[in-house]
């Protein structure tokens, strides 16, 4: 393996959004940052069969929806 191309590989800590956190190794920020997740399986509509509603952090699914309105299912 070639010496100094790679990422560094570190230890992180991963928060999910009900609170519960666990350690990992990642090539994400420095040794022993948080990572706080927006969407994981608890609150994903694919893992909760869509009894949960996405957390419209942008307006990005307001636009969306705003944009494809008139394209309704029939």
């Amino acid at each position: 393996m070639k010496q100094g191309i790679h990422p560094d590989y570190h230890t992180v800590i991963v928060e999910m959004t009900d609170g519960t956190v666990f350690e990992t190794r990642s090539t994400y920020g420095k040794p022993g940052d948080r990572l706080k997740l927006d969407i994981d399986k608890s609150s994903h509509p694919a893992w909760t069969g869509g009894q949960q509603r996405l957390l419209d952090t942008g307006g990005q699914v307001a636009r969306f929806n705003k944009r494809f309105a008139k394209f309704g299912l029939k």
